[in-house]
Protein backbone atom coordinates (compact mmCIF):
# COMPACT_ATOMS: atom_id res chain seq x y z
CA UNK A 1 0.00 0.00 0.00
CA UNK A 2 0.89 3.78 -0.71
CA UNK A 3 0.26 6.99 1.23
CA UNK A 4 0.36 10.44 1.08
CA UNK A 5 2.92 12.37 3.57
CA UNK A 6 0.95 15.11 5.12
CA UNK A 7 0.74 17.81 2.91
CA UNK A 8 2.63 20.97 4.16
CA UNK A 9 0.82 24.30 4.36
CA UNK A 10 2.36 26.07 1.59
CA UNK A 11 -0.18 24.94 -1.12
CA UNK A 12 -2.90 25.63 0.97
CA UNK A 13 -1.24 29.45 2.15
CA UNK A 14 -0.88 29.42 -1.66
CA UNK A 15 -4.37 28.84 -2.14
CA UNK A 16 -5.62 31.63 0.24
CA UNK A 17 -3.02 34.37 -0.94
CA UNK A 18 -4.78 33.72 -4.18
CA UNK A 19 -8.42 33.59 -2.67
CA UNK A 20 -7.20 36.95 -1.15
CA UNK A 21 -6.18 38.63 -4.46
CA UNK A 22 -9.25 37.92 -6.38
CA UNK A 23 -11.43 38.96 -3.89
CA UNK A 24 -9.43 42.07 -3.68
CA UNK A 25 -8.47 42.66 -7.53
CA UNK A 26 -11.43 44.85 -8.43
CA UNK A 27 -10.81 47.09 -6.20
CA UNK A 28 -7.36 47.72 -8.33
CA UNK A 29 -7.87 46.58 -11.81
CA UNK A 30 -9.93 48.27 -14.44
CA UNK A 31 -12.82 46.82 -16.98
CA UNK A 32 -10.54 45.31 -19.13
CA UNK A 33 -8.22 44.30 -16.77
CA UNK A 34 -11.27 42.55 -14.93
CA UNK A 35 -12.31 40.71 -18.26
CA UNK A 36 -8.89 39.86 -19.01
CA UNK A 37 -8.48 38.14 -15.72
CA UNK A 38 -11.83 36.38 -16.10
CA UNK A 39 -10.68 35.29 -19.31
CA UNK A 40 -7.57 33.64 -17.90
CA UNK A 41 -9.16 31.70 -14.38
CA UNK A 42 -11.76 30.12 -16.95
CA UNK A 43 -9.17 29.41 -18.99
CA UNK A 44 -7.07 27.72 -15.88
CA UNK A 45 -10.31 25.92 -14.90
CA UNK A 46 -10.73 24.24 -18.04
CA UNK A 47 -7.30 23.18 -18.59
CA UNK A 48 -7.05 21.68 -14.46
CA UNK A 49 -10.62 19.36 -15.67
CA UNK A 50 -8.82 18.32 -19.38
CA UNK A 51 -5.98 17.40 -17.46
CA UNK A 52 -8.30 15.72 -14.91
CA UNK A 53 -9.25 13.36 -17.60
CA UNK A 54 -6.35 13.19 -20.33
CA UNK A 55 -3.36 13.34 -17.74
CA UNK A 56 -5.04 11.49 -14.40
CA UNK A 57 -6.95 9.41 -16.43
CA UNK A 58 -5.74 8.74 -19.51
CA UNK A 59 -8.78 10.12 -21.37
CA UNK A 60 -7.75 12.48 -24.32
CA UNK A 61 -11.37 13.87 -25.02
CA UNK A 62 -11.31 16.45 -28.14
CA UNK A 63 -14.96 17.27 -27.42
CA UNK A 64 -15.71 18.74 -24.04
CA UNK A 65 -16.74 22.10 -25.94
CA UNK A 66 -20.27 20.03 -26.13
CA UNK A 67 -20.21 20.50 -21.91
CA UNK A 68 -19.28 24.22 -22.21
CA UNK A 69 -21.88 24.96 -24.32
CA UNK A 70 -24.51 22.83 -23.09
CA UNK A 71 -23.48 24.76 -19.99
CA UNK A 72 -23.66 28.31 -21.10
CA UNK A 73 -27.36 27.97 -23.13
CA UNK A 74 -28.65 26.35 -20.02
CA UNK A 75 -27.71 29.22 -18.03
CA UNK A 76 -29.09 32.17 -20.73
CA UNK A 77 -32.15 29.89 -21.34
CA UNK A 78 -32.97 29.46 -17.70
CA UNK A 79 -32.14 32.62 -16.42
CA UNK A 80 -34.61 34.49 -19.10
CA UNK A 81 -37.68 31.93 -19.26
CA UNK A 82 -37.55 31.69 -15.66
CA UNK A 83 -36.52 35.29 -14.32
CA UNK A 84 -33.94 33.78 -12.20
CA UNK A 85 -30.64 36.11 -11.48
CA UNK A 86 -28.18 34.34 -13.74
CA UNK A 87 -25.57 34.19 -11.00
CA UNK A 88 -27.53 31.25 -9.33
CA UNK A 89 -27.91 29.40 -12.40
CA UNK A 90 -24.39 29.14 -12.78
CA UNK A 91 -24.32 26.02 -10.95
CA UNK A 92 -27.23 25.14 -12.40
CA UNK A 93 -25.02 25.13 -15.22
CA UNK A 94 -22.50 23.13 -13.89
CA UNK A 95 -24.89 20.29 -13.20
CA UNK A 96 -26.08 20.66 -16.75
CA UNK A 97 -22.81 19.77 -18.36
CA UNK A 98 -22.32 16.88 -15.70
CA UNK A 99 -26.04 15.54 -16.42
CA UNK A 100 -24.68 15.84 -19.71
CA UNK A 101 -21.35 13.64 -19.18
CA UNK A 102 -23.12 11.33 -17.15
CA UNK A 103 -25.83 10.59 -20.23
CA UNK A 104 -23.05 10.11 -22.99
CA UNK A 105 -20.85 8.06 -20.96
CA UNK A 106 -21.60 4.79 -21.30
CA UNK A 107 -22.06 5.11 -25.59
CA UNK A 108 -18.00 6.82 -24.97
CA UNK A 109 -16.73 4.45 -23.09
CA UNK A 110 -17.66 1.89 -25.41
CA UNK A 111 -14.45 3.80 -28.11
CA UNK A 112 -10.63 3.54 -27.24
CA UNK A 113 -7.84 6.08 -27.44
CA UNK A 114 -8.20 7.97 -30.71
CA UNK A 115 -11.82 6.67 -31.56
CA UNK A 116 -12.81 8.17 -27.58
CA UNK A 117 -11.43 11.58 -29.21
CA UNK A 118 -13.25 11.48 -32.12
CA UNK A 119 -16.18 10.36 -30.87
CA UNK A 120 -15.98 13.02 -28.44
CA UNK A 121 -15.48 15.65 -31.04
CA UNK A 122 -18.69 14.18 -33.18
CA UNK A 123 -20.52 13.87 -30.02
CA UNK A 124 -19.65 18.02 -29.50
CA UNK A 125 -21.08 19.06 -33.31
CA UNK A 126 -24.04 16.72 -33.06
CA UNK A 127 -24.84 18.65 -29.80
CA UNK A 128 -23.93 22.17 -31.80
CA UNK A 129 -26.17 21.11 -34.56
CA UNK A 130 -29.43 20.39 -32.47
CA UNK A 131 -29.00 23.37 -30.56
CA UNK A 132 -28.43 25.27 -33.77
CA UNK A 133 -31.82 23.83 -35.15
CA UNK A 134 -34.14 25.53 -31.86
CA UNK A 135 -35.92 28.65 -32.09
CA UNK A 136 -35.77 28.43 -28.37
CA UNK A 137 -31.92 28.40 -28.00
CA UNK A 138 -31.97 31.64 -31.18
CA UNK A 139 -30.90 29.50 -33.60
CA UNK A 140 -27.25 30.25 -35.32
CA UNK A 141 -27.35 33.95 -34.55
CA UNK A 142 -27.26 33.21 -31.22
CA UNK A 143 -29.35 34.73 -28.19
CA UNK A 144 -28.26 37.66 -25.58
CA UNK A 145 -28.66 37.58 -21.88
CA UNK A 146 -31.78 39.43 -20.96
CA UNK A 147 -31.85 38.39 -17.28
CA UNK A 148 -28.74 40.83 -17.34
CA UNK A 149 -31.45 43.39 -16.44
CA UNK A 150 -32.59 41.76 -12.92
CA UNK A 151 -28.89 42.68 -11.61
CA UNK A 152 -27.16 45.76 -10.89
CA UNK A 153 -25.18 46.82 -13.92
CA UNK A 154 -22.59 48.67 -12.17
CA UNK A 155 -21.04 45.33 -9.86
CA UNK A 156 -21.99 42.80 -12.72
CA UNK A 157 -18.54 42.47 -14.11
CA UNK A 158 -16.90 42.91 -10.70
CA UNK A 159 -19.45 39.88 -9.69
CA UNK A 160 -18.49 37.74 -12.66
CA UNK A 161 -14.96 38.34 -11.93
CA UNK A 162 -15.54 36.76 -8.72
CA UNK A 163 -17.44 33.70 -9.72
CA UNK A 164 -15.03 33.50 -12.70
CA UNK A 165 -12.17 33.36 -9.59
CA UNK A 166 -14.29 31.29 -7.29
CA UNK A 167 -14.20 28.66 -10.74
CA UNK A 168 -10.74 28.68 -11.11
CA UNK A 169 -9.51 28.47 -7.76
CA UNK A 170 -12.01 25.58 -7.41
CA UNK A 171 -10.47 23.76 -10.32
CA UNK A 172 -7.00 23.65 -8.52
CA UNK A 173 -8.06 22.97 -5.28
CA UNK A 174 -10.39 20.47 -6.40
CA UNK A 175 -8.10 18.49 -8.48
CA UNK A 176 -5.10 18.55 -5.93
CA UNK A 177 -7.19 16.87 -3.21
CA UNK A 178 -8.92 14.70 -5.31
CA UNK A 179 -5.69 13.44 -6.34
CA UNK A 180 -4.30 13.49 -3.15
CA UNK A 181 -7.45 10.67 -2.10
CA UNK A 182 -7.63 7.14 -2.35
CA UNK A 183 -9.50 7.97 -5.69
CA UNK A 184 -6.91 9.54 -7.58
CA UNK A 185 -4.78 6.87 -6.28
CA UNK A 186 -7.13 4.49 -8.11
CA UNK A 187 -8.15 6.85 -10.91
CA UNK A 188 -3.37 7.14 -11.54
CA UNK A 189 -3.68 3.20 -11.67
CA UNK A 190 -6.13 2.84 -14.06
CA UNK A 191 -4.27 5.28 -16.45
CA UNK A 192 -1.03 3.39 -15.85
CA UNK A 193 -2.14 -0.14 -16.49
CA UNK A 194 -5.71 -0.93 -16.80
CA UNK A 195 -5.30 -4.35 -16.84
CA UNK A 196 -2.92 -4.34 -13.20
CA UNK A 197 -5.48 -2.20 -11.60
CA UNK A 198 -8.44 -4.10 -11.84
CA UNK A 199 -6.79 -7.40 -10.55
CA UNK A 200 -5.83 -5.10 -7.29
CA UNK A 201 -9.97 -4.52 -7.07
CA UNK A 202 -9.72 -0.98 -8.58
CA UNK A 203 -13.45 -0.58 -10.58
CA UNK A 204 -11.97 0.94 -13.66
CA UNK A 205 -15.51 2.17 -15.33
CA UNK A 206 -16.71 3.53 -11.89
CA UNK A 207 -13.38 5.66 -11.81
CA UNK A 208 -13.45 7.01 -15.38
CA UNK A 209 -17.18 7.86 -15.07
CA UNK A 210 -16.76 9.83 -11.76
CA UNK A 211 -13.59 11.84 -13.56
CA UNK A 212 -15.78 12.41 -17.02
CA UNK A 213 -18.21 13.63 -14.86
CA UNK A 214 -16.48 16.01 -12.64
CA UNK A 215 -14.71 17.17 -16.49
CA UNK A 216 -17.89 17.89 -17.53
CA UNK A 217 -19.35 19.52 -14.57
CA UNK A 218 -16.01 21.84 -14.69
CA UNK A 219 -16.02 22.89 -18.32
CA UNK A 220 -20.03 23.62 -17.84
CA UNK A 221 -19.24 25.80 -14.68
CA UNK A 222 -16.71 27.39 -16.90
CA UNK A 223 -18.78 28.17 -20.25
CA UNK A 224 -21.49 29.33 -17.72
CA UNK A 225 -19.33 31.87 -16.58
CA UNK A 226 -17.96 32.78 -19.51
CA UNK A 227 -20.76 33.43 -21.55
CA UNK A 228 -22.65 35.49 -18.64
CA UNK A 229 -19.82 38.03 -18.84
CA UNK A 230 -20.13 38.57 -22.32
CA UNK A 231 -24.00 38.84 -22.66
CA UNK A 232 -23.92 37.01 -25.62
CA UNK A 233 -24.25 32.99 -26.64
CA UNK A 234 -24.03 31.95 -30.04
CA UNK A 235 -23.44 27.71 -31.03
CA UNK A 236 -20.41 28.74 -33.30
CA UNK A 237 -18.64 30.27 -30.27
CA UNK A 238 -20.11 28.46 -27.30
CA UNK A 239 -19.42 24.97 -29.38
CA UNK A 240 -15.97 26.52 -30.96
CA UNK A 241 -13.58 23.29 -30.49
CA UNK A 242 -10.54 25.91 -29.77
CA UNK A 243 -11.62 25.58 -26.16
CA UNK A 244 -10.73 22.28 -25.91
CA UNK A 245 -7.74 22.80 -28.20
CA UNK A 246 -6.17 25.77 -26.14
CA UNK A 247 -6.64 23.55 -23.35
CA UNK A 248 -4.63 21.19 -24.85
CA UNK A 249 -1.78 23.43 -25.66
CA UNK A 250 -1.77 24.81 -22.01
CA UNK A 251 -1.60 21.33 -19.99
CA UNK A 252 1.36 19.85 -23.21
CA UNK A 253 3.18 23.22 -22.58
CA UNK A 254 2.93 23.41 -18.68
CA UNK A 255 3.47 19.40 -17.99
CA UNK A 256 0.38 16.67 -18.15
CA UNK A 257 -0.36 14.69 -15.12
CA UNK A 258 0.25 17.13 -13.17
CA UNK A 259 -1.46 20.34 -10.99
CA UNK A 260 1.19 22.76 -11.55
CA UNK A 261 1.17 22.24 -15.24
CA UNK A 262 -2.18 24.02 -16.17
CA UNK A 263 -1.19 27.35 -13.70
CA UNK A 264 1.98 27.36 -15.73
CA UNK A 265 0.55 26.79 -19.33
CA UNK A 266 -2.30 29.38 -18.77
CA UNK A 267 0.31 31.80 -17.34
CA UNK A 268 2.17 31.08 -20.67
CA UNK A 269 -0.40 31.08 -23.00
CA UNK A 270 -1.92 34.19 -22.01
CA UNK A 271 1.43 35.61 -22.20
CA UNK A 272 2.60 35.18 -25.29
CA UNK A 273 -0.88 35.60 -27.27
CA UNK A 274 -0.56 39.18 -25.64
CA UNK A 275 2.85 39.49 -26.35
CA UNK A 276 2.28 38.48 -30.55
CA UNK A 277 -1.33 40.01 -30.72
CA UNK A 278 -0.65 43.49 -28.92
CA UNK A 279 3.75 43.69 -29.45
CA UNK A 280 3.72 42.23 -32.25
CA UNK A 281 0.45 42.91 -33.81
CA UNK A 282 0.29 39.44 -35.64
CA UNK A 283 -2.70 38.38 -37.98
CA UNK A 284 -4.98 35.67 -36.95
CA UNK A 285 -2.97 33.34 -38.48
CA UNK A 286 0.78 33.83 -37.93
CA UNK A 287 -0.49 34.27 -34.55
CA UNK A 288 -1.62 30.51 -34.50
CA UNK A 289 1.21 29.28 -36.76
CA UNK A 290 3.86 30.90 -34.11
CA UNK A 291 2.02 29.09 -31.31
CA UNK A 292 2.04 25.46 -32.48
CA UNK A 293 5.83 25.84 -33.31
CA UNK A 294 6.27 26.66 -29.47
CA UNK A 295 4.17 23.62 -28.68
CA UNK A 296 5.69 21.36 -30.97
CA UNK A 297 9.47 22.79 -29.99
CA UNK A 298 8.35 21.94 -26.18
CA UNK A 299 6.71 18.38 -26.88
CA UNK A 300 10.21 17.63 -28.50
CA UNK A 301 12.50 19.59 -25.89
CA UNK A 302 10.56 18.96 -22.76
CA UNK A 303 8.34 16.20 -23.27
CA UNK A 304 6.56 15.96 -20.20
CA UNK A 305 6.33 20.10 -20.09
CA UNK A 306 7.96 22.77 -18.34
CA UNK A 307 7.28 21.64 -14.73
CA UNK A 308 8.26 18.45 -15.50
CA UNK A 309 11.56 19.72 -16.76
CA UNK A 310 12.06 21.70 -13.76
CA UNK A 311 11.11 19.25 -11.41
CA UNK A 312 13.93 16.86 -13.49
CA UNK A 313 16.50 19.07 -13.22
CA UNK A 314 16.14 20.72 -9.67
CA UNK A 315 13.67 18.69 -7.83
CA UNK A 316 11.06 21.19 -7.36
CA UNK A 317 7.76 19.28 -5.73
CA UNK A 318 5.11 22.10 -6.04
CA UNK A 319 1.55 20.34 -5.25
CA UNK A 320 3.15 17.02 -5.90
CA UNK A 321 0.66 14.14 -5.34
CA UNK A 322 3.47 11.74 -5.57
CA UNK A 323 2.75 8.43 -3.12
CA UNK A 324 5.29 6.92 -0.57
CA UNK A 325 5.42 4.06 1.58
CA UNK A 326 3.59 4.05 4.58
CA UNK A 327 6.61 3.36 6.92
CA UNK A 328 7.78 7.20 5.82
CA UNK A 329 11.23 6.26 3.35
CA UNK A 330 10.07 7.88 0.10
CA UNK A 331 10.14 6.54 -2.88
CA UNK A 332 12.05 8.40 -5.85
CA UNK A 333 10.10 8.44 -9.06
CA UNK A 334 11.61 6.51 -11.73
CA UNK A 335 12.34 8.76 -14.88
CA UNK A 336 10.28 5.68 -16.59
CA UNK A 337 7.27 6.87 -14.86
CA UNK A 338 7.03 9.64 -16.25
CA UNK A 339 5.58 10.37 -19.62
CA UNK A 340 6.72 9.40 -22.78
CA UNK A 341 8.36 11.44 -24.83
CA UNK A 342 5.34 12.27 -27.30
CA UNK A 343 7.64 11.69 -30.19
CA UNK A 344 7.73 7.50 -30.03
CA UNK A 345 5.58 4.90 -29.48
CA UNK A 346 3.09 4.57 -26.81
CA UNK A 347 1.63 0.78 -25.85
CA UNK A 348 -2.02 1.37 -25.63
CA UNK A 349 -2.06 0.17 -21.75
CA UNK A 350 0.29 3.23 -20.66
CA UNK A 351 -0.68 6.70 -19.89
CA UNK A 352 1.37 9.62 -18.95
CA UNK A 353 2.27 9.16 -15.11
CA UNK A 354 3.77 12.41 -14.06
CA UNK A 355 2.51 13.12 -10.59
Amino acid sequence: MTSTRNPSLAPWLGFAAAAGAIAFAPTVADGGLLRLLSEVLITLAMAQMWNLLAGYTGLVSMGHQAFAGIGAYLLFVASDRLGISPYWMVPVAGLGGALLAAVVAPLMFRLRDAYFSIGMWVLAEIVRLLVAKFPLFGGESGVPLQAVRLVEPESFQQNAFWISGAIGLAAVAGVYLLMRSPFGLGLMAVRDNELAATRIGVNVWRNRFIAFVLSGLGFGLAGAAHFMGTMFVSPDSAFDINWVVTAMFIVIIGGIGTIEGPLIGTAIYFGLRELFNTWFAMSGGWYLIAMGCIAIAVMLLAPRGLWGLARERWGWRGLSVQRHPPGGAAVAAAPSSSLPSPTSPTPSSTRGRTA
